[in-house]
């Protein structure tokens, strides 16, 4: 009611005109879908039942394979082309949320989309014109999966350990974080590397210390997911890869050993949503 607060690198009260549901024949110029990887397809299908067909959509989620999800609502919803709307990408703003209504943001990042090309080069220019019309740093990518790998692996290397031990990002550069993180990160990027990614381990933890230092104050969110009793991102991020790896025969200890405290870490403090009266 009083406006979305938001403090740090970006201060303001901004009013937004907030909804539970969407009727069908809601006008949209574009749909930006932040909710998290577990909620995605009931997030799209439930667009594609309000929004007219080949509205502009940007995913911002965790992980991998995140396109097909959507794109499976969307044809089922009755879109004949999905491609044409659905655009990933990548976001490394951090934001920590406070209290209801209320976002600090605690450091610097941006969004990168892929370079606007193929069925979705119109929703990717669209959207690339109005992030940096909102004051986003924004970037595109020729190779854009190689740049969604670089995110999964630092992801998988900082969620899982700040989540476990209740730590901010930024006591990852502090022993024996480190090394925990540094390890799950070596992991994931022998994954990629055996996916046919081009990712070396200098580079892996170059990429690393750069988003720790730049966001050494943020909670991570799935530790703000733990910490909002939330079903986590786990399964999206490090399962993913840990199932990756078992069919390549990689052996994935740290990783393996991560999934199963954080699967009972969110078994210990997740309460279900409520039904709606």
């Amino acid at each position: 009611q009083g406006g979305l607060r938001v403090h740090g690198r970006l201060e303001g009260t901004f009013r937004v005109a907030a909804a539970t549901s969407l009727a069908a024949g809601t006008p949209a110029d574009a749909v930006l879908v932040t909710v998290k990887t577990w909620d995605l397809g009931t997030a799209v299908a439930q667009i594609a039942a309000a929004v007219p067909p080949r509205t502009p959509i940007l995913l911002l989620q965790n992980g991998l394979r995140i396109l097909d999800g959507a794109r499976a609502a969307l044809a089922a919803a009755g879109w004949s082309d999905p491609d044409g709307s659905l655009v990933r990408g990548i976001n490394s703003v951090p934001a920590t949320a406070v209290g209801p209504g209320e976002v600090r943001v605690p450091g610097e990042g941006e969004v990168v989309l892929p370079a606007p090309e193929g069925p979705a080069a119109a929703a990717i220019r669209r959207f690339d014109t109005l992030l940096r019309g909102a004051g986003l740093s924004v970037r595109t990518a020729v190779d854009f999966p190689r740049e969604v790998w670089r995110k999964v692996l630092v992801n998988a290397a900082i969620n899982p350990v700040t989540a476990l031990h209740d730590i901010p990002n930024g006591r990852l550069l502090e022993e024996p974080y480190r090394r925990e993180a540094v390890r799950l990160l070596r992991e994931a990027a022998a994954v990629a590397r055996a996916l046919g990614v081009a990712i070396s381990a200098a580079e892996a933890e170059a990429d690393l210390e750069r988003v720790v230092r730049a966001t050494a104050d943020n909670r991570s969110s799935m530790l703000q997911d733990i910490d909002r009793h939330r079903p986590t991102e786990v399964d999206a991020i490090s399962g993913a890869l840990l199932r990756l790896g078992r069919e390549r025969h990689l052996a994935m200890p740290g990783t393996e050993e991560a999934v199963a405290q954080l699967r009972t870490r969110a078994a210990e403090v997740w309460s279900p949503k409520p039904e709606p009266s």
